[in-house]
């Protein structure tokens, strides 16, 4: 019984090391890659072909599987610091999205996709900025955006990547030329109403000429007027009215009582 028993026990040590590394082989050659995964696979050191998404069966101890995410990812540019075309410094943040088009690529023609792609990001932003001036690069930011996705795109491509967009955050500039900037802000908008109140001047001359040109060709409008404004004017109760009354209607009056005073002394 003594002989029966160690058999026993030796055979159940020998299952259960056998079931345990057919869990091994099994974790080593089965992984599972969710809908947004690749998995590309080397066999032996050589690229083998791509797969996912799903159950991918690999062989152990031959197979190697880097798995790649398809996600749209979103890269904070560190803030660069950037001397424009008209030598003004400036602080400028942006932000770029891109995603993995080509998994082979973008294991095998760079060691770090996210690393890479920022450099290129920084680079390229102070390339591009520095070539503009202050106010095309605070008035024409998509257009700046369009040149900035088209450049990184185009050095990306080789590993696989497609920069969808990338978008200039903030721009910050010294404080001096930020008063200086309001100044001239504010300058320019006196100019504009200035303007504007020389051309509303302009246009009330123009409008009073046609009118006194209406009057002059017809006498009784400006009769006519007149009444309208002494109406405007009795409308307010505190107002005084004073007619006004021609000389040449009181002459008469005032010759007559010339005479009447030189007759009495006489009487």
């Amino acid at each position: 019984m003594g002989a029966e028993s160690v058999i026993l026990t030796v055979i159940v040590i020998v299952l259960v090391v056998l079931a345990m590394l057919g869990l091994a082989l099994a974790s080593a050659s089965v992984r599972v890659l969710r809908e947004y995964e690749r998995g590309v696979v080397f066999r032996l050191g050589r690229l083998s072909e791509l797969k996912g998404p799903g159950v991918v069966l690999l062989m152990p101890f031959v197979d190697r599987l880097e798995r790649v995410s398809l996600r749209t990812v979103t890269l904070q540019v560190p803030p660069q610091e950037v001397i424009t075309r008209d030598n003004v410094p400036a602080r400028v943040t942006a932000v770029a999205y891109f995603r993995v088009i080509d998994p082979n690529r973008s294991i095998v023609e760079i060691q770090d996709v996210l690393s890479a792609t920022s450099q290129i990001a920084q680079t390229t932003l102070r390339s591009v900025l520095g070539k503009a001036e202050l106010d095309t690069l605070l008035s024409e930011r998509e257009q700046l955006n369009e040149n900035l996705q088209h450049i990184i795109d185009d050095q990306t491509e080789p590993w696989g990547i497609k920069v969808t967009t990338v978008e200039i955050k903030d721009v910050e500039i010294p404080a001096g030329m930020q008063h200086a900037m309001a100044r001239q802000a504010e300058a320019e908008r006196e100019r504009r109403a200035k303007i504007i109140d020389a051309e509303g001047e302009f246009q009330a001359a123009a409008k009073l000429l046609e009118a006194a040109e209406e009057i002059s060709r017809n006498p009784v409008t400006i009769q006519l007027r007149y009444l309208q404004t002494l109406r405007e004017i009795g409308s307010n109760e505190s107002s005084t009215i004073v007619f006004p009354f021609p000389l040449d209607m009181l002459a008469p009056l005032l010759k007559a009582a010339g005479k009447d005073g030189e007759a009495d002394p006489g009487q």
